[in-house]
């Protein structure tokens, strides 16, 4: 191809995506002239017809996906965690979900273990609480451990360090201001730090920077951002936020607003139904991006909200595309009505925006029902699942009617109109203060739902202790087989350097078309935001075998912590979509 010709024909392409960047269902830079990373490495899947269960195939000359109708299974996990689970975070290596509620009610149902003093409320009346407000409970076994917190947990924030250490922050009354820490070994306790913070954050979002620091956001009265210092210290220096003094209405439908760490370092910030992108190296809005019609997303509104998996190459492009995905919520004045009784229907609809696009725009889908109070769970092959929530009224005590017992799982890769599908329904109402997480077996840990101030067992949506699994459909028992192991992988990988990855598997067809490997980062998840969550499609560089049933794939890591903050990842290998049991990575 002459150089004019090639020209001419890449700013054709880029007009044309500019106009609709929907053309591209995967991000199309490595296939202009002039760019070669070596490999067509992440190929979009071909999403057929579905065949009845039994691991057939479907081909074509792009990847292939294992193809079933099995719609997933329940299981119940726990009969009682102990707490009612409103916030969850998955502990990396120890393979503990962290379970905490709040202190302010000053019981649970299970009590501080022998020899754990119980935590003194009011000195003048010697009024004590012996209730464990905190629960590490065994993503394997069930076991539980309680453990001891002081400052009240309600409504607050979360994530982990570069080490594995749970960062806890905000909540209400004397925990509003407040850090707490709590390191990933089966011995650790919580260390409370109450002056932490410059403002009080109740109904704040924590993300995790590109260096590994966390940014904190909002809250109820705190229309002001901060940047929570290191353990012990305290930090005095606030942000404005003109984003949440525009969007707080009557109903504060911005508590609780969606925070993604874009590809280039920025921080893409939803509230209510409006957006931008922020520099944390300078405080600046870089972009304002189309208000999102239809309703308000964020709380008590309580829409979801995703990145959606991010693709890598084995030579990236100097922009990464990133793309959002917002799901579900209510009309504005939901929170009203529903303060009289008018329990309005959620809305049903999930929205796409590519927000490093030159002309980035809001593509609408419509759900299979509508959602509000779900949770948003990328699964370890890239599929998107919504669980929990109903589908009319909002966030609040009593304010949520008609549980949605079915998840949804949403492919996001596939055609438009066929990424949607209901799965198999639970019996168990998850509303208000439910959670779901994905854990390193493929499946998916759901608790939690507490409509109520307080413990109550005798009233519509009892308080909710019982703990379930879900396994999604690539555990159909009849793709066991496709199923792969990670034999071998290295604990620590750095930025940009290449690394193998050796995987178990007994099958013929194993190439970088069908054999993957993703990375996923472990939320924070609370009121239906899943905080840092975040999954990394690695390029694959080859697959090559490595003895009988084995096989070595060549990848590289992501190039930045713009990309993929420092810090824990369960890596999966994917074959066909099926993905393996989870190993945990640190990126350093």
């Amino acid at each position: 191809m002459r150089a004019s010709t090639r020209v001419i024909w890449t700013v054709s392409v880029l007009m044309l995506a500019a106009v609709s960047d929907a053309i591209f269902p995967l991000p199309f830079l490595p296939f202009l002239p002039g760019f070669n990373n070596g490999f067509h490495d992440n190929e979009a899947v071909e999403v057929a017809k579905p065949v009845a269960a039994g691991g057939k195939i479907r081909r074509s000359g792009g990847a292939v996906e294992a193809q079933t109708n099995w719609p997933g299974k329940w299981e119940l996990f726990l009969e009682n965690s102990g707490v009612s689970a409103m916030h969850a975070g998955l502990m990396p290596l120890i393979n503990q979900v962290q379970f905490y509620d709040a202190t302010i009610w000053r019981i649970s149902q299970i009590k501080l273990p022998p020899g754990v003093p119980c935590h003194v409320v009011n000195a003048k009346t010697n009024k004590i609480d012996c209730w464990a407000h905190s629960v590490l409970v065994d993503v394997n076994n069930g076991a539980i451990k309680p453990l001891s917190l002081a400052t009240d947990t309600w409504c607050s924030s979360g994530g982990l360090t570069v080490n594995g250490t749970m960062v806890s922050t905000g909540g209400y009354g004397g925990g509003a201001n407040t850090a707490r820490y709590l390191a990933a070994c089966p011995d650790c306790q919580w260390h409370e730090y109450p002056q932490a913070l410059a403002a009080k954050r109740w109904y704040s979002t924590q993300a995790t920077l590109p260096d590994g620091k966390f940014f904190i956001i909002g809250g109820r009265d705190a229309m002001n951002y901060e940047y929570i210092p290191e353990e012990g210290q305290n930090n005095r220096k606030l942000y404005d936020s003109l984003l949440l003094k525009q969007t707080d209405d009557p109903e504060e439908n911005n508590l609780y607003p969606f925070v993604w760490l874009n590809t280039d370092g920025n921080l893409f910030i939803f509230a209510n139904n409006r957006s931008i992108l922020l520099s944390p190296k300078t405080n600046q809005v870089i972009k304002e991006f189309p208000q999102l019609p239809g309703g308000s997303r964020n709380y008590p509104g309580s829409g979801s909200s995703a990145l959606l998996p991010i693709h890598l190459y084995m030579k990236n492009p100097k922009v990464i595309p990133a793309e959002v995905l917002v799901c579900g919520g209510t009309k504005h004045d939901a929170y009203y009505r529903a303060s009289k009784k008018v329990f309005e229907p959620a809305l049903q609809d999930c929205a796409r925006i590519r927000i490093n696009s030159a002309r980035p725009r809001w593509k609408i889908e419509t759900m299979p029902t509508p959602r509000v109070m779900s949770d948003t769970v990328i699964l370890p092959n890239g599929d998107i699942l919504l669980v929990n929530g109903g589908k009319r009224g909002c966030s609040g005590w009593g304010y949520g009617k008609d549980p949605n017992f079915s998840p949804t799982l949403y492919k996001p890769r596939a055609a438009r109109g066929k990424r949607f599908r209901e799965l198999a329904a639970t019996n168990i109402p998850r509303m208000y203060h439910s959670v779901a997480i994905a854990i390193p077996d493929g499946k998916v840990l759901v608790a939690g739902s507490n409509t109520n101030d307080g413990y109550k067992f005798n009233v519509e949506f009892p308080t909710e202790l019982r703990v379930e699994k879900f396994s999604p459909p690539y555990l159909d028992p009849a793709l066991a087989t496709l199923r792969p192991k990670i034999a071998t992988s290295p604990k620590q990988i750095r930025y940009g350097k290449n690394f193998n990855v050796k995987v178990n598997l007994n099958q013929k067809d194993v190439t970088k078309k069908s054999l993957k490997l993703h990375m996923l980062a472990p939320s924070f998840t609370t009121h239906s935001i899943s905080m840092n969550m975040r999954m990394l499609l690695l390029g694959v560089g080859g697959v090559n075998p490595a003895g009988a049933g084995s096989f070595e794939v060549q990848t590289v890591a992501p190039p930045s912590g713009n990309v993929a903050p420092p810090g824990y990842y369960l890596l999966f290998a994917v074959y066909k979509g099926v993905p393996s049991v989870g190993e945990w990575i640190q990126i350093v």
